[in-house]
Order: C-alpha cells, then structure tokens, then sequence
C-alpha cells in the first residue's frame, strides 16, 4: 500500500501551502487550516497503528537516481517517530497560535513550522540512506526561519550558528553515506547492506563520519554549541526543536545507523558500541552540569536536552535488549516531557514576563495548572516514579548490567542528582516563597487564548503521567518499543 506515506507527507504540505498563500489578516482561517490538517494527521496515524500492529508494511517507493530510489517506509520504528510528531504537532499548533495571538509574520511562521513537521515525518518514513538525507537537510532549512523569526540581532546570530554548526554536520553525513554506497552500493534500512569484506578501518572511519554528522543534530558534546543559542527562538519553536523535530532527528539517524546499516554484530565486532556510550555519558554528565549553571529558565531547559537526548544513544550503544528499549523509549517519553517544560516556560514568560529563574517566586500560586504540568514534567526528568522518565532511566539501567556496562549506572545514578539539583529549586522557589509584593495577581484561566495557550501543557503532562504509570498496558510507549525491539533490534 502506497498512500499512506505519502498522506502523511502531503497534509503538512497542505498547511504549509495555506500558511503561506493567506495573508496575516485572514489569521482564523490559517489557524483553522493549521488545526485541522493536524487534526487529520492524527487520524490517519491512529488507523496506520492497527494497521501495522496487524504486520503491514507501507511503502512507496520512486526512482530517484540509477540505483538510488527515494523509499518512504512506515515500519514499527517509523511509526513510532510519526505518532509522537503527530501528537505534539497538534499540541504544539494549538500552544503557537495563543502564544504568538496576532503577531507579525505568522503566515511565515506557520508555513515554515509545518515544512519542519513534514520533514521531520520524511526522516521517520525515509527506507534508504539518501531519503533520509533529502529530508535530513529539509529539516534543517525549514527550522532556520523559525530560529531566527524574531529577526533581532541575537534570533539572527543564532541562526547563522545554527546553519553553521548543522551544515557542517549534513557534510560529514553525507560524506560518509557516500563512502559506504560507493563499497556495497544503494543502502536501504530494511535490508542491511553486506559489510563483510570492508576493511574494519573503513568501516571505523565511515561510521565515525556518519555519526560525528548525525550527532550535530543530537547535541552529542562538543557538537551541541548551537542548541542553547538556539533559545532565541520564540516559546513554540524551542518545543519544536526539543521535543520532536531536531534533536530527535539526529537520535533517530544513530539509531538506523547502528542497527538497519551496519547492525549490531558489525558494531560489536569494531568495538563502536562501547566508545559512543562513552561519549553519550560525558554528554549526559556535561549537559547536567552546565543545566545547573544556567541562571535563565530556558537556557536551563536547552542543557536539559544536551543530556537527555543523549539517553537515546547510550541505549542503542550498549547493544543489549532492555538498553534498546530503553533508549528507544526515552525517544518518546523524552518529547513529551520535554515539549511540557517548554511550554510551560513559554506561558510562563507570556504571561507573567518570568525569564530568569530567580523570578519563580511564587508562580505555582498564580499560575497553579501551568507550574503543575512543568512540575510532572520536571520530576519526570529527574527519572522520579511514576511519570515516564523512571521508566526509561530504569530499562537504561537494567540494559546496562545486561551489558556488563555497571559502569553506566554510576553515570544514570549522578545525571539523576544533577537533574534534581537544577529542577527541584525551581519547584522550590514557584511552589514554596511568596511572590513578590509588585506582582499582579491574574487569572491563569480567564480567555479562551488563556485556556489554549496552559492546556495543551497540561495534556502532555498527563500523557507523561499516563505513559509511566500505564506502562505495561498493551497501547503504552513501552509495549510499541518492545515489538519494535523483538521485531529485529535484540537480534
């Protein structure tokens, strides 16, 4: 069956075609189209699940260059990725249209904003290494105009280090991909190319190329200088890019890398696995403690993300059954936590005028529903049961004494101190001092854009909730990453 790939790529072309051709004044048809796009996606994504749970496959499949097709698969894993995009699309429109009312630039914004979601779908669905790039680099130029929306001096910065550092990265990823196909020829996700023969320094070069150019994208220490910059960007985009569209990109791409291109064996037999979790752990560690330095709120939230997605690949390097499904877990509880605390940063800042951490004061009594959707999300960070995070600290756990890697609990162990040195005192300060005497009162709930800029945190902080606390449940995160995990990543 090939339409449903391409559905899911055409809806977001749909929005941003409309975004773009209607103009700022038509503003409630552009939200309408945006809402219900999503909304439509969502649908599609709920019936492709049966679907493929059932054991289908989707493909389509285009000749792009000789020997060279452009493949858009929806296995188990792709689904995966497109469900969460899917999901916090739609909470992430809904945030962006109250958070930015009628600002300037928004036809702009939100045609760019759903190109970034198409691409971000293309890299989920890609079945071939020169699909995944094709969308790879889309991500990247759709993302630099909502980086650099604003369009002051320090949004414009940012995205010229952001162009700089993942353009970089796109070349040695490229680079790489070529060097392979040009040894085994086309490589497609679902049917490993044929390594034997290759020289093992080849192979330790090109895999290094790949990842070094994947992990710009990921954050990996010293690759991640963009993603704090970054923050210059409005509320909605700093959801965007750490709960589900770059960061998870680059995760993503490892994770295909290590297991649909060179495998597990081939890994384990170059020694790669044990040196990239070496790096996911100083990344994990570094990202902590440069969190706990951070003095603005979303500064903060930005080296959360260096360390936390740097789970995802610690998971698929250990090579062992729970570390898989533990780092491919987090990929999901990690967006959605994460996508809660921006959101809930963002209202707090529109509507409070709270930036900086020590501005807290006293926010959990005036804006109770928003600090409690950052407080699950929080706890979940530190890996608190029972919202998601737990669960994956704990399957990362389990996976790295299955690994003989015990040393990797020492490092979960510290990253779980260090996440509650810098989130618990936020708590302290919102839930625990008054606010200070100047600070109006207001009603966090009062308008309808009140109500759709908090709820959609809210939502994600149930899901958060649901997702550790449901995780033995058939329909949970956990269950889908098991049968995408015994379907061929334990192999």
């Amino acid at each position: 069956m090939t339409f449903a790939p391409l559905l899911l790529v055409f809806l977001p072309l749909v929005a941003a075609a409309v975004s773009f051709a209607l103009p700022e004044r038509l503003s409630s048809w552009r939200n309408a189209a945006n809402l219900g796009v999503a909304f439509t996606k969502l649908l599609v994504v709920a019936y492709l699940l049966n679907a493929t749970e059932a054991g289908l496959v989707f493909e389509w499949r285009y000749e792009f260059l000789p020997d060279n097709d452009l493949v858009l698969r929806l296995d188990k894993l792709a689904l995966l990725f497109v469900t969460l995009s899917v999901f916090l699309w739609l909470m992430t429109t809904i945030y962006a249209i109250a958070y930015f009312d009628r600002g300037p630039n928004l036809s702009r914004f939100f045609g760019f904003f759903n190109l970034c979601v198409l691409a971000a779908t293309g890299v989920a669905m890609s079945g071939t290494a020169i699909t995944f790039f094709l969308f790879y680099e889309l991500l990247t130029l759709a993302t630099w105009p909502l980086v650099a929306h604003k369009g002051d001096d320090k949004s414009l910065r940012a995205g010229r280090i952001y162009l700089s550092y993942t353009l970089a990265g796109s070349v040695a990823f490229l680079a790489g991909i070529l060097w392979l196909q040009s040894l085994v020829g086309a490589i497609e996700f679902a049917a490993p190319p044929d390594l034997t023969g290759i020289p093992a320094l080849t192979l330790t070069l090109i895999f290094i190329l790949c990842i070094g150019g994947l992990g710009v994208k990921a954050a990996i220490f010293p690759l991640h200088g963009w993603l704090p910059e970054a923050m210059a960007a409005p509320a909605p985009v700093s959801a965007l890019l750490h709960a589900v569209a770059v960061v998870k990109a680059g995760a993503f791409g490892i994770v295909r890398m290590i297991y649909d291109v060179y495998g597990i064996g081939t890994v384990a037999d170059l020694g790669l696995g044990l040196p990239l979790a070496a790096l996911a752990s100083v990344t994990i560690l570094y990202g902590s403690v440069r969190a706990l330095m951070q003095t603005d709120l979303k500064k903060r939230l930005a080296y959360s993300t260096v360390s936390q997605v740097s789970y995802i690949i610690l998971g698929a390097s250990l090579i062992g059954p729970y570390a898989v499904i533990g780092g491919l877990v987090h990929l999901v509880h990690q967006g959605i936590m994460k996508i809660t605390l921006f959101m809930c940063a963002g209202a707090l800042a529109n509507r409070m005028g709270i930036k900086a951490i020590a501005d807290l004061d006293g926010a959990g009594r005036l804006m109770p529903v928003t600090m409690a959707a950052f407080s699950v999300g929080a706890l979940g960070m530190i890996g608190l049961p029972p919202v998601a995070g737990f669960i994956s600290k704990w399957y990362l756990g389990i996976g790295a004494l299955q690994s003989d890697a015990a040393w990797v609990v020492a490092v979960l162990a510290g990253s779980s101190l260090l996440n509650a040195a810098y989130f618990l005192p936020l708590l302290y300060r919102a839930w625990l001092l008054p606010p200070p005497a100047d600070r109006p009162a207001i009603r966090e709930l009062a308008t309808t854009r009140d109500r759709m800029l908090i709820l959609p945190a809210a939502v994600t902080a149930l899901v958060s909730l649901g997702a550790g606390i449901f995780a033995s449940l058939p329909f949970s995160p956990l269950a889908w990453v098991t049968l995408i995990a015994e379907g061929g990543y334990l192999r």
